[in-house]
């Protein structure tokens, strides 16, 4: 059968054939009310575990909902236990050093890095879902911490105002994440865009490492900004007071360390070398300058450690009008920046072993583990990239892992902080560097540039904002590009114009698929997404604007004159008030013109509104149609029918470009 000939069956059997379009059954407004939020709140259903389980279960279940320990616990072996120690006393030998090494970062005393990778990562074993996660402080989140607290108090002026509010702000943080995950919020942390984040983790991971040039060259005197700008002019100004010995030393680990580093990357199963290469040059640093008493000749040590576990804190926690706010501020901000790092990773790793993480859940146990860790002289922690990739690399199978991490670290400040009295700080510098230029992702900023020039702008801006503003103004240039491209999303949605496909009764978009013709005598547009009132002046306009063109270019090629349009609304899943305004200022605007409005295969949420707003009674039910299909050959059917005076050649000719 012809083009022209299955155009004219179409067309003779269209009444016959058509579909009517179905209005569904009313219902209740707090039954749709409950439908929507069990969608945004509870998308994974949770609750469906608990459906006709006796109490005694119930209750089991909720406990193991809070506490995933006691859902694996009882099927835990010997051979999980040999792999999660083997784990855990690898990223031990990573947690000590990083963890003296990002306390500097925050302006906090070193032992303050250890007490934080002794608490949280236990009660994360408690509470967390993540197999594969490692608990500690990231360099990220203490830069921040540091940059945000330092702006209204001078830890070097007033350490213990300062060392309390970290506290508070640590305690602020982890009532923020638990709250989120307590009422599941945690699509919040999607607004953070995957742009966002690689382009805010470059800048921190860049300013973090200008920051250490403190300790690479031995500065007694550095700037507490964090821009560029400010950070060279603080290290060239200061040129008399460089000090080789230390920029020597600092050279000399920080090769040594990337050089660990490369190897393990080619070859995987000797991850163990990398590993284990921060602490082996804590203890050469050591070694090296106690018996050459090189902090006589101008390289810091950290000087001594107290023995011990975490003291309490919770008495320091500081709730005054006048510094309350700051600490409120540092910790919402650090903290959702270290949760939305820490969820990440999480759901990396489960990727690869394929298993599930409830994000929800996660922000619990952040959440805790913050606020357990800020009663026990801690600071904020999260799950780390480095130290989770090691922790998975070294084979572990649980969160025991955790617990093993935090007994190593337990004995260290039991037995062993007395030996860190010589480590150099530059050795802590080279770690903190070594280990930020593998969160400079170029990769990722290259495969945005590639595939999306707008991402590439927002991670562009993040990373721009933190190098040459601050911390702060990076997250809040690239939250604001990202929340202005949503905005453009909603407000100035696509519309484009459809063709028929040949030999077929496709219609698709005429720009992606060239050998889609259009329909004489008939405009077919789709609008691709709900219309409310954010986007429904916008779409009037543009409709109308596909009219003139169209009209125009029949009327160029001395073709049919336009006759319907069409609106195909299957991407439209809802319609507000102001939509539906809309579609019938349209309606009035197409009548002007002489023209007839048709709707295609509007969705169950738009018919309803629609019916109850009069609507259909006003454009006629016989102009809803179930498919473009259905609507183009209905528009035929009445247009050959009313309009033979053209000539049945001129019909025919018109019928076989369909």
């Amino acid at each position: 059968m012809g083009n022209a000939d299955l155009v004219y069956a179409q067309q003779a059997t269209a009444k016959e054939c058509i579909h009517k379009v179905a209005v569904p059954q009313p219902k209740p407004f707090v039954s749709k009310f409950m439908s929507s939020l069990k969608e945004t709140l509870f998308p994974d259903d949770p609750f469906r575990q608990f459906k006709s389980q006796p109490l005694a279960r119930r209750l089991v279940l909720g406990l193991q909902f809070f506490f995933p320990i006691l859902e694996w616990a009882p099927s835990y072996n010997f051979a999980f236990f040999k792999a999660d120690l083997i784990a855990g006393i690898t990223i031990a030998s990573l947690a000590i050093p990083q963890g003296i090494s990002y306390a500097k970062l925050a302006n906090l005393p070193p032992i303050l890095g250890l007490y934080s990778s002794f608490v949280p990562p236990l009660v994360y074993a408690l509470m967390g879902s993540s197999k594969d996660l490692a608990v500690g402080t990231v360099a990220v989140g203490s830069l921040l911490l540091g940059s945000m607290l330092s702006k209204d108090v001078t830890p070097a002026e007033n350490p213990t105002l300062y060392l309390h509010l970290a506290f508070t702000a640590t305690f602020f943080a982890g009532l923020f994440q638990t709250a989120l995950g307590l009422i599941r919020l945690g699509f919040i942390v999607d607004f953070l865009s995957h742009a966002t984040i690689v382009g805010f983790m470059g800048g921190a991971a860049t300013v973090v490492c200008l920051q250490q040039l403190k300790g690479i060259l031995g500065l007694q005197h550095f700037t507490t900004g964090t821009d560029l700008v400010t950070v060279m002019r603080s290290v060239f100004t200061q040129t008399h007071e460089w000090r080789w010995e230390s920029a020597v030393l600092g050279c000399c680990f920080l090769f040594f360390l990337l050089l660990t580093r490369y190897f393990s990357k080619r070859k995987p199963r000797f991850f163990w070398i990398s590993a284990a290469a921060p602490l082996t040059s804590v203890i050469l640093g050591s070694a090296l300058v106690y018996l050459t008493h090189a902090e006589k000749h101008g390289v810091q040590v950290i000087g001594h450690l107290k023995k011990g576990l975490n003291p309490e804190s919770i008495s320091h926690f500081t709730f005054q009008p006048e510094h309350m706010m700051i600490a409120l501020k540092a910790g919402i901000v650090t903290g959702m920046i270290v949760l939305a790092e820490g969820i990440a990773v999480g759901r990396s790793f489960a990727a690869f072993k394929n298993y599930h993480i409830d994000g929800n859940k996660e922000m619990i146990a952040f959440g805790m583990m913050n606020i357990a860790g800020s009663c026990t002289s801690c600071y904020l922690t999260t799950g780390p990239f480095s130290r989770s990739a090691v922790n998975f690399n070294a084979g572990c199978k649980t969160a025991v892992s955790n617990i093993v991490m935090a007994i190593a670290v337990m004995i260290t400040l039991l037995f062993l902080t007395p030996l860190f009295h010589y480590t150099p700080l530059v050795v802590l510098s080279s770690i903190i560097i070594s280990a930020m230029l593998g969160i400079i992702d170029y990769d990722a900023a290259i495969h945005l540039y590639k595939v999306d020039k707008v991402d590439f702008c927002v991670c562009m801006g993040a990373f721009l904002g933190v190098v040459f503003g601050s911390v702060e103004i990076g997250l809040v240039i690239a939250v604001a590009v990202s929340l202005l491209r949503v905005l453009l999303f909603i407000a100035r949605p696509r519309t484009s114009v459809l063709g028929n496909i040949p030999n077929s009764t496709i219609y698709r978009n005429v720009e992606q698929y060239p050998v889609a013709k259009s329909v004489p005598g008939i405009l077919i547009l789709r609008i691709d997404s709900p219309i409310y009132f954010a986007n429904s002046s916008y779409l009037r306009e543009r409709i109308a604007r596909w009219v003139d063109d169209e009209q125009d270019r029949l009327k160029l090629r001395g073709e049919y004159s336009l006759q319907y349009v069409i609106l195909d609304m299957s991407a439209a899943s809802c319609i507000d008030t102001s939509g539906i305004s809309m579609l019938e200022e349209v309606k009035k605007n197409v009548e002007r013109r002489g023209l007839q409005l048709a709707l295609a295969n509007p969705g169950s949420e738009v018919m309803e509104k629609l019916t109850k707003s009069k609507f259909i009674e006003a454009i006629g039910l016989e102009w809803i149609y179930l498919t473009v299909g259905e609507a183009v050959a209905a528009c035929n059917y009445m247009l050959h029918r009313q309009k033979p005076s053209r000539g049945s050649n001129d019909v025919e000719a018109g019928s076989a470009e369909v």
